[in-house]
């Protein structure tokens, strides 16, 4: 077996009923033909995707140890295996714009950065199955007026629906992580486009929840509040207590003074 390598911030599964668990919560939402799983690293969830006749699975892996495994053990997916790193491939030109899942035990290190990714990529990814960390896997599915409910909250709720699965305890990896673990499952919802400025929703959203404990009034002074906007009663509220639906009204309205 590959030994791990800890600076990636990767922490290997080795529970293969949890692994079985995770490849289960897989949909296929909208009928996508192949999933991409992000960082292999020994197989444990690919011994589970390949029985599969549903879909095509296709392998990123930015370590060459892994790659050379994942060559030797699973040989019919070797013209599916990608060397590199996730953050950097275009996703677009690799699948041709076609839709695609995206599954994997993410690295603890780069999973927001990875979520950042699919967001951009929104319209091609339309599901995730993943495996993070727990606290991090609360934040994004967590309901306004939860401590835990935050950026990455607001902006994947906007385009994804999303559930909390299950917990995954620290003595199933190898290494164990001093933390546990959080499964969740993203399908892409039927919002094309907000009905708003994105840019300026995402630049509310951001600049609220970075002075949470303040109201939006008081948190969104740097970014030059319009006066005709502070008379309103939401931004009497910290970021915590608004939707996604009261962030794309509030984005509406401040629009309107532009």
């Amino acid at each position: 077996m590959v030994k791990p390598k800890k600076h990636l911030g990767q922490h290997f599964l080795t529970d293969l009923s949890i692994a079985e668990r995770i490849v289960n919560q897989v949909q296929q939402h909208n009928g996508y033909k192949t999933i991409v799983e992000i960082g292999a690293g020994t197989g444990v969830l690919t011994d589970f995707l390949v029985k599969s006749d549903n879909f095509q699975t296709h392998i990123i892996e930015i370590d060459t140890e892994s790659v050379e495994y994942l060559h030797k053990h699973y040989p019919t997916l070797v013209p599916y295996i990608t060397e590199g790193d996730f953050l950097n491939i275009d996703l677009g030109a690799l699948f041709k714009q076609q839709s695609i899942g995206i599954i994997g035990n993410f690295p603890y290190n780069i999973s927001s950065q990875i979520f950042f990714k699919v967001l951009d990529h929104r319209d091609q990814v339309q599901e995730v199955v993943c495996m993070l960390q727990k606290e991090v896997a609360e934040r994004i599915a967590a309901q306004p007026g939860s401590k835990t409910y935050g950026i990455l909250s607001v902006l994947l709720q906007a385009y994804y629906h999303i559930s909390y699965d299950f917990t995954v305890p620290p003595d199933v990896f190898n290494p164990p992580p001093k933390v546990y673990s959080g499964v969740i499952s993203l399908q892409r919802n039927k919002v094309k486009k907000l009905d708003c400025d994105e840019k300026l929703f995402k630049r509310i959203v951001k600049q609220g929840f970075n002075n949470r404990r303040k109201t939006l009034r008081n948190a969104l002074k740097s970014i030059q509040l319009p006066d005709t906007l502070k008379p309103n009663e939401m931004l009497n509220k910290r970021a915590e207590q608004l939707s996604v639906a009261h962030f794309v009204e509030l984005t509406q309205l401040w629009e309107a003074t532009l």
